[in-house]
């Protein structure tokens, strides 16, 4: 044998005695298995047939964990056991696991074989690092993906970009930046959740795709779910099902910072009902607590000024009966003066970093500790819950604001360990507090809350995410679409924006909302927040109010009027849709790839999006356009929805826009129902609902309908009518209602209009249609 033969000989036995000794270092558990290898102990386990964890801690190091983030136990999972060249092998009946026990290489392939993901070799590093005097970690996870293979997720960011492939990111949340460790495939129909909540870095490049966290393991969660309604799907199951938010909650919400008194908020009320403009809740934005010897020491004391609120319980009760709702802030800092600080100051329940206001000496409380969330509670509850009987939450600054930052901030003592090493999942811990006290409470009042940050898990708390503090320009109007797209990939399905911008004082040197520059702009994002989860205007500096840009008649006033009574005639719609989103892990704001994954000029499109499952919707979002360019995805025919002209998929149009419509497009196929045009959600019955039907295709819809608020929707008390359309046969039919609930309609009519070009205009009732006296038993309907 020559010398090299027998280098070669001994290099083969020696890899081979590795191989067996890795094997017989392997124990197979119920759904996985355990091993030791390059320094690590790994525990890989399936969570069911479609989820599997891995689980990474240094060699004689455990780490006894339990997840802030996931809810789901391990289910009842089958999994064979296999050998392939040297590796284990899992599979379940979905997924297939390779387990290299030499290299401790991971790669996910489904059953069949197709490769999805793999861990880049030695892609495990732990790097020793003191943590504000604990032993602790640098953690780094890393992927190989292919080289075209686009994804999303990893949080709101204001870049203006939607594929995040190619891009760096300090995972820090922050105003205006909300991250979580997260992204998805929707090519290959997978996504990862990396479990960890510390300030962290996301980097992609072109050799590898990899999370960098502090802690003391690595931790995470591959989901299939074939496509991204799948994966949305595999992310509420094992982080949390979003809930029902009340009907009231989809109407048009009113703010400003701030209303100085309750009579200044109550009158903006009036006002609205005067002008018989549709709106739903008034907020009351902050420094509504005494201001104690003119300082802000008494800063989100959860009590009302005696002078600018001497009767809050009335100013309440006047709001519910003009048929509104009242939504209050509240912050997570407390000032000195506040009875909240001294107890929780005493319990060591405060982390000692200035929060907003600056110099004001208000301090954040400490979220991460159950007991803590019970005392916020407790005093929230007793000052403003029980007291007013107000209807939402806006929980500002849940990130939370960091005034004079230090580093060694971080290194500040929370329940659950450094600051640093669990900040990003403040807004989590905070929205839980709440949510679970008030659910615990009060089962008549669905849990509504706004708030300035998010993680993944949120959306189990009926949080909607708002996008900060963001500037009243063109440009951030233009960056909040994808922002919210790759947000609402990670199973967040709520979300919304300041609409117009929250910093405006550069519109007042021309007027304000007089200024016409500044009039277009509002009425761009009107329109863009007609078709959020959330329709609400907000800021600072230029006064939003709708009187304020004019009268009725001016184009301004009627452009926006245009749009509130459009969201509210899509009332059935979007409810509907709510239902779909609790119930069958939908989503609201849908990114053209959701959809038409086969089309591949979708991967790149983050400036329009599917509201529901049938409005396209292609924001304005330049000044001065006459006509702006929609992309139309392939596989359908699309209608216009203004004048119903009928297009066809697979081709970018330029639609002739004025200043009071942005394009919007009906899939072929859809059933859309219309409301009646109504002052508040719940002004009028759907007991004449115009069911509009768009042809070119087979169409499903599904109609829910509740007690518009409460809890009992859990328990199974609703109703649901399907509606199918068959295009070759022209034929609606109306199944059979299903369920019921208290004041549910018994009887009811519905006006059936098969859309065509001289059918009307789509914000008007629509000409012509045929009307079908629904008792809750089967109907038929051919045109």
């Amino acid at each position: 044998m020559s010398f090299m033969k027998r280098i070669s000989f001994v290099l083969t036995c020696a890899t081979l005695l590795a191989n067996l000794c890795a094997a017989q270092n392997t124990e197979r558990t119920s759904q996985g298995i355990k091993c030791t290898t390059q320094g690590m102990d790994i525990r890989v386990e399936f969570y069911s047939p479609s989820i599997v964890r891995v689980y990474k801690t240094p060699v004689g190091k455990p780490f006894d964990k339990e997840s802030l983030v996931v809810v789901k136990a391990p289910e009842t999972t089958e999994v064979n056991f296999s050998e392939q060249s040297g590796e284990t092998v899992l599979t379940s009946s979905i997924l297939k696991v390779l387990v290299n026990p030499t290299t401790e290489s991971i790669c996910f392939r489904t059953a069949d074989g197709k490769e999805l993901l793999k861990e880049k070799k030695d892609g495990t590093v732990f790097t020793e690092k003191d943590d504000a005097g604990t032993p602790s970690y640098e953690i780094r996870e890393a992927f190989l993906l292919e080289k075209e293979e686009p994804v999303y997720g990893v949080g709101q960011v204001m870049d203006g970009k939607f594929n995040r492939r190619n891009s760096v990111h300090r995972m820090q949340n922050e105003n205006m930046f909300t991250y979580s460790p997260y992204f998805m495939s929707p090519s290959k129909g997978y996504a990862v959740y990396w479990d960890n909540y510390s300030i962290s870095r996301f980097s992609d490049t072109p050799e590898e795709l990899a999370f960098h966290s502090l802690g003391h393991c690595a931790d995470y969660y591959f989901m299939y779910g074939e496509n991204p309604d799948g994966i949305i799907a595999q992310v509420r199951d094992l982080t949390g099902h979003a809930p029902m938010l009340p009907l009231w909650a989809y109407g048009f919400f009113q703010s400003k910072e701030r209303y100085h008194t309750q009579e200044e908020n109550l009158n903006v009320l009036k006002k609205y009902r005067e002008l018989q403009v549709p709106i739903d809740c008034m907020i009351q934005d902050w420094r509504y607590w005494p201001e104690y010897q003119h300082t802000d020491s008494a800063w989100n004391s959860h009590s009302f000024d005696p002078e600018r609120f001497p009767n809050p319980k009335k100013w309440a009760d006047e709001i519910h009966k003009l048929n509104a709702k009242l939504m209050i802030v509240a912050w997570p800092g407390f000032g000195t003066h506040t009875e909240q600080r001294k107890e929780l100051d005493a319990k060591g329940m405060i982390i000692n970093f200035d929060t907003w206001p600056p110099k004001s000496g208000a301090r954040p409380y400490d979220a991460y500790n159950p007991e803590a969330r019970d005392i916020y509670w407790k005093y929230l509850n007793k000052g403003i819950f029980s007291y007013i009987g107000n209807d939402g939450w806006w929980l500002d600054s849940t990130e939370p604001d960091h005034i004079d930052r230090k580093e060694s901030d971080y290194d500040l003592p929370t329940h659950l360990g450094s600051y640093r090493s669990v900040k990003n999942a403040y807004s989590l811990m905070h929205n839980s507090g709440i949510a679970s006290h008030q659910k615990a409470q009060n089962k008549d009042k669905r849990v509504v809350l706004l708030t300035r940050s998010g993680f993944i898990g949120q959306q189990r708390y009926g949080s909607n995410t708002w996008s900060g503090d963001v500037m009243s320009t063109w440009e951030m109007l233009e960056k909040q679409i994808p922002a919210a797209l790759n947000y609402t990939l990670m199973g967040i399905p709520n979300w919304n924006s300041d609409i117009g911008g929250f910093f405006a004082n550069h519109w007042n040197e021309g007027g304000g909302a007089r200024n016409p520059r500044f009039q277009e702009l509002y009425v761009r994002w009107m329109q863009f927040g007609t078709f959020c989860p959330m329709m609400r205007s907000h800021g600072t500096e230029v006064p939003r109010e709708i009187w304020n840009f004019g009268e009725r008649g001016d184009w301004c006033f009627d452009a926006q009027e245009r749009m509130i009574n459009l969201r509210y005639r899509l009332l059935p719609y979007i409810y509907s849709t709510s239902w779909d989103v609790s119930h069958n892990d939908g989503t609201f704001m849908r990114p053209l790839l959701m959809d038409f994954t086969a089309d591949k000029k979708s991967y790149e499109t983050g400036n329009e999006f599917l509201f529901g499952r049938s409005l396209l919707v292609a924001p304005v979002t330049q000044p001065e356009m006459t006509e702006w360019p929609v992309y139309l995805p392939e596989g359908t025919d699309w209608w216009d929805f203004w004048s119903n002209e009928q297009q066809q998929g697979g081709q970018t149009v330029k639609r002739s826009v004025t200043k009071d419509i942005l394009p919007v497009y009906v899939k072929a196929g859809s059933i859309l129902p219309f409301g009646p045009q109504v002052q508040y959600s719940t002004e009028k019955n759907w007991d004449n609902l115009e069911i509009r039907i768009y042809p070119g295709a087979d169409g499903t819809f599904i109609l829910y309908e509740d007690e518009n608020d409460n809890y009992n929707y859990e328990k199974g008390v609703y109703s649901t009518i399907r509606f199918h359309w068959d295009d070759k046969a022209r034929r609606l039919t109306i199944n059979a209602r299903e369920g019921s609930f208290p004041g549910m309609l018994d009887k009811r009519k519905f006006k059936v209009v098969l859309v065509n070009q001289t059918s009307g205009t789509g914000d008007k009732p629509m000409e012509g249609g045929k009307t079908v006296n629904y008792a809750g038993k089967k109907k038929s309907i051919k045109f």
